[in-house]
């Protein structure tokens, strides 16, 4: 944290600097006005009984709070940093059970261990920069990002350029990325080899054909392009592509797999793995996507979506979603949406205890089944342009508050309240 407040430091000198440079030249307006802070309140709670980490038979339970800090801080009349810091807490019973011996409970998939396992952080800090033409028809950004979680490190950089022509009725924007990732690798607790062998000692025949995994890194790499036009005084559509390729270690380490071809043995009352996850170590992912927005009148606007996607392991996937902020006052906005989605299951997916032995790659991580699910949403939004409330030296800008139900098919079910402020500094 000390870190980023040096940063943020760094970035209002410049600021202060560039204001002064500028103050004697020949006015321009500025892309960003203002220094603005944007402060994100997230919290997530979901619950299932497809545990991936027990090979898709156990709880899903999960809750996770989320702050978020974003600082947008403009160094001159042209260019912008900006400082995205975020962290997330969570506690989750399907990743306690990685080693579900390691507490006080019985032990069971359906019930979530108190070990160490069952809570952890997941830290975030994205810092981008952008820069506009004079004519603001030309912008290019670029962005480097580092995070860590118990069981993995990911280093990220990227960048990107728009146009704007046709007098700025048309819109063509153009990025890439590259994410570095390192896993720890983890496995489920029977199968370690520090470990193993007392389960071997105590389970009579228990001897799983279990090898590690040789690779720890995994790369992403991505492209996209988009295109946004004015159709008319009342309606905008937008257009995109993007291509995904990873490689390296795509399974997740510590996912247990059971075999339909062999004997099932258990401890107490928890079935011990036969193998873990096991999937290519290459996808390529494609996605279309489509949006068309409609100014009904002055109170209304109708939002749409559809996404197409796809890839080489046998998912495909739609995806279309509608949004109807309605202006309530010249201050308050409500924001009620649902969105849809379908998908087909991967090649290698199978239920609990349905794979066998012979298959090359397998898994029982529901994520890469097939399932419907629905989205409803609800949010309120106040806006003051002029902001004229203030808290201490920060000008209240907007208030947001949402929430969303997420319900698939499969028995699994997610909320989440979200809660963000934005405050732009005098």
């Amino acid at each position: 944290m000390k870190y980023l407040l040096s940063l943020l430091l760094t970035a209002s000198v410049l600021a202060v600097s560039a204001q002064d440079d500028n103050a004697a030249g020949e006015y321009k307006k500025r892309v960003l006005e203002h220094t603005e802070i944007d402060i994100l309140l997230n919290y997530y709670e979901q619950d299932g009984e497809n545990a991936a980490v027990t090979g898709g038979r156990g709880t899903e339970e999960l809750t996770d709070f989320s702050p978020t800090i974003i600082v947008a801080v403009p160094l001159n009349d042209d260019d912008v940093l900006t400082i995205n810091a975020n962290i997330s807490a969570y506690t989750s019973a399907s990743s306690s059970n990685i080693n579900p011996f390691d507490g006080k409970q019985s032990v069971d998939p359906f019930v979530a261990s108190s070990g160490a396992s069952k809570s952890d952080v997941w830290g975030n800090v994205v810092g981008s920069y952008s820069h506009s033409s004079d004519d603001r028809n030309r912008l290019w950004n670029a962005n480097l990002s580092v995070s860590a979680e118990f069981d993995y490190t990911s280093f990220g950089l990227g960048a990107g350029r728009t146009w704007l022509f046709n007098e700025k009725n048309t819109e063509l924007s153009l990025n890439g990325n590259v994410y570095l990732d390192t896993w720890s690798l983890i496995y489920p607790i029977e199968l370690r080899q520090d470990e193993g062998s007392s389960f071997q000692q105590v389970v009579p025949g228990y001897d799983p054909s279990f090898n590690e995994h040789s690779s720890k890194g995994r790369n992403s790499y991505s492209a996209g392009i988009g295109l946004s036009q004015i159709l008319s005084s009342r309606m905008t559509g937008y257009v995109s592509a993007d291509f995904i390729l990873q490689d390296g270690l795509l399974s997740t380490p510590f996912h247990r797999i059971y075999f339909a071809d062999k004997e099932d043995y258990f401890f107490e009352n928890f079935h011990l793995a036969d193998d873990i996850e096991q999937l290519p170590d290459s996808r390529f992912k494609i996605a279309l996507g489509a949006r068309l927005n409609y100014f009904v009148n002055h109170r209304v606007t109708l939002r749409t979506f559809y996404r197409y996607y796809t890839d080489d392991w046998g998912i495909a996937s739609h995806t279309a979603s509608i949004e109807i902020p309605v202006k309530i006052t010249d201050k308050f906005t409500l924001y009620p949406s649902y969105r849809f989605y379908n998908q087909t299951a991967a090649d290698y997916f199978a239920p609990y205890n349905e794979h066998l032995s012979t298959e090359e790659f397998y898994t029982s991580d529901y994520d890469l089944s097939e399932f419907s699910a629905n989205n409803y949403g609800f949010g309120i939004s106040y806006t003051d342009v002029f902001t004229k409330g203030h808290i201490w030296k920060l000008g209240l800008k907007s208030i947001d508050l949402k929430y969303h139900k997420y319900d698939r098919d499969s028995a699994f079910s997610a909320s989440m309240f979200s809660f963000g402020v934005k405050f732009m500094v005098d």
